[in-house]
């Protein structure tokens, strides 16, 4: 066997995950302390002065640019178990669905919250604010999780007095609607593709590019904090709204045109939210949605509430999670590519400076 020296600055170890089709990279240890009182704080000081770590875990060569990760801190809120730090290419997330899934199994696993059967409700403080995961547990697991998600509205529906600009496409109308985070929700049609038969990096492109024109068209508030106020990325759709006990499709573009392989958990928040302004849905009605890669989620309006001037609701949102490894991963002091790149950018965008590297803690 051969054998080789390590003269590593980093060495971080992960247990990978993965919720249908969508990876999940927590981060166990390796790094430096997380300081801050609350959560949002504490999201700051990793985006100001620890950034390296998600650099490193998410992009090339040790992840990728559809990359997606968490690392738990402790909370602020008095009712959560844990709470959480959602990292992916562009940078911090204020909430992940299929991560809460994921995490939910996970903090049962590892004895962070005590398993009770056939289901452990697990509360996880998310940058968004309070989400409660329900992991099946025993002989009815099998991966099986579901969450409530935070007051969910429909910001702007499709009306003709606000229209975007879209290259290629030109004007046209769409919807907005938050769930943990905001998103742009427009049938594929409008972009003149079939969303079965367009290949994904094209629908990618699309989503990109209507994103863009949102946040060049649109200035977006919320009523609890305005740190939740911008365009998380744009979620494209079948079209086919009204309820059905059929799937419906819809391929989420998020952070520099990453593609969710899940149907997304905040993003089936924002379209029933939508759905539900809409009344295309009623409370207690279940509804399929299906993915890129034809995984599912199943999304149910359980809860009529508020959120500020805007009529809101509890949606439920059920998957299943998976464990797929575990990881090592290093730096090495002399790595010129330290913590890493991404293909889609610019190399003098996306290699850092290896003296840079040489002193992270």
């Amino acid at each position: 066997m051969t054998s080789w020296k390590l003269n590593s600055i980093i060495e971080l170890k992960t247990t990978e995950m993965h919720t249908a089709g969508e990876p999940v990279r927590i981060i166990e240890s390796g790094y430096s302390e997380i300081k801050g009182t609350t959560l949002m704080e504490k999201r700051s000081f990793m985006k100001t002065n620890m950034d390296h770590i998600r650099q490193l875990l998410m992009r090339e060569p040790r992840g990728h640019a559809d990359m997606y990760g968490v690392i738990l801190v402790e909370p602020d809120d008095p009712t959560a178990h844990i709470a959480a730090l959602f990292l992916q290419n562009e940078g911090y997330s204020t909430m992940c669905g299929h991560v809460t899934m994921a995490l939910g199994r996970y903090a049962v696993d590892k004895g962070l919250v005590k398993p009770v059967s056939p289901e452990t409700r697990v509360n996880i403080q998310c940058p968004c604010g309070l989400v409660s995961a329900f992991v099946k547990y025993g002989k009815h697991g099998s991966g099986n999780v579901r969450f409530l998600s935070v007051p969910s509205f429909a910001f702007m529906l499709d009306v003709s007095d606000f229209r975007v600009d879209v290259p290629s496409i030109g004007e046209i109308s769409v919807d907005i609607g938050y769930g943990g985070a905001y998103y742009a929700v427009v049938p594929a049609s409008k972009l003149k593709v079939d969303i079965t038969e367009t290949p994904v990096k094209t629908l990618a492109e699309l989503g990109g590019l209507v994103t863009k024109a949102v946040k060049k068209s649109l200035i977006l508030t919320h009523p609890d904090n305005e740190n939740l106020a911008f365009l998380y990325g744009t979620i494209i759709t079948d079209g086919k709204d009204e309820f059905s006990d059929e799937p419906t499709k819809n391929v989420c573009v998020f952070a520099g045109q990453q593609v969710d392989r899940s149907p997304t958990g905040s993003g089936v928040t924002a379209r029933i939210a939508i759905q539900y302004a809409r009344n295309q849905i009623l409370l207690g009605k279940k509804r399929c949605f299906s993915s890129c890669i034809d995984s599912q989620f199943f999304g149910t309006p359980v809860k009529e509430t508020v959120c500020g001037k805007y009529p809101a609701i509890i949606v439920e949102v059920e998957g299943r999670s998976f464990y797929i490894g575990k990881s090592t991963f290093i730096l090495e002091l002399e790595d010129e590519l330290n913590t890493g790149f991404l293909l889609k950018s610019a190399l003098s965008d996306c290699v850092c400076n290896y003296h840079q590297a040489a002193t992270v803690d």
